[in-house]
C-alpha cells in the first residue's frame, strides 16, 4: 500500500486569485506547524515550487528527507484571471467565470487552465513520485489537492470543488493497486 499525506501550504491572505503568483506563505503560527510537523510520519517531502509551498515544507520538514520541488504540483494557472478577485472575474467574463465555477471540467481561464489539464498535469507527477517512493507528504495547493482527492473519491469537478482545504490542513490517501481511498482531508491540527 502507497500513502499520500497531503498538506495545503500557510495562507497568503490574498483575496484574489493566485494560481502561479509566487506569493509568500505567512507561517507565523509556529504553534500549527510545530502540531503539522508532529503528526506527520518520517517519510520524504515533496513541495510545488512555489515559494508558498516550499516555505511550507521547509517550516515542517525537521529531519525528514527533502525532495526537489515539483512544477507538477503547482496550482492552477488562472492565466488572465491571475490577481483578479471572484468579483472582477465575472465582471470581466460573465459567461465563462459562471461556467467555469459551476462545472470546472467544462471551462478554463483566458490563457490558464483548465480543470482537466491541472489533474492531468497533478497525477502525472503524483505518479513519477510514487513510483521512487511508497509513502510521501506532499505540500501544494488548493486545486492539486483536490485533483487528487477526486481520483480517489470518483466525485465530479463540481462536487470536488465544493470541499474545503483550509490553509496548513493536513489530508490523507491510500493507494492499494487502481484503488485509490481519501481517508481525511481539511484537518486543521
Amino acid at each position: 500500500m502507497k500513502r499520500l499525506w497531503l498538506v495545503r501550504h500557510g495562507p497568503t491572505h490574498a483575496r484574489t486569485l493566485t494560481g502561479w503568483t509566487d506569493l509568500p506563505a505567512d507561517l507565523g503560527d509556529g504553534a500549527a506547524l510545530a502540531r503539522l510537523a508532529a503528526a506527520l510520519p518520517e517519510v520524504p517531502v515533496v513541495s510545488s515550487d512555489l515559494l508558498r509551498a516550499v516555505a511550507t515544507a521547509d517550516a515542517i520538514t525537521g529531519a525528514r528527507p527533502r525532495l526537489p520541488h515539483d512544477p507538477g504540483l503547482r496550482e492552477m494557472n488562472f492565466g488572465r484571471w491571475e490577481g483578479l478577485s471572484a468579483a472582477e472575474v465575472a465582471a470581466r467574463d460573465p459567461d465563462l467565470s459562471r461556467t467555469f465555477w459551476s462545472d470546472p471540467a467544462a471551462a478554463a481561464p483566458p490563457d490558464g487552465e483548465g480543470w482537466q489539464a491541472l489533474v492531468a498535469r497533478v497525477h502525472a507527477a503524483t505518479g513519477r513520485l510514487l513510483a521512487r517512493h511508497d509513502e510521501l507528504i506532499v505540500v501544494a495547493h488548493f486545486g492539486p489537492i483536490l485533483a487528487l482527492a477526486q481520483r480517489a473519491t470518483g466525485e465530479s469537478a463540481a462536487e470536488v470543488m465544493g470541499r474545503t482545504v483550509a490553509p496548513l490542513s493536513l489530508g490523507e490517501i491510500t493507494i492499494a493497486g487502481p484503488d485509490w481511498s481519501l481517508r481525511r482531508l481539511n484537518v486543521l491540527l
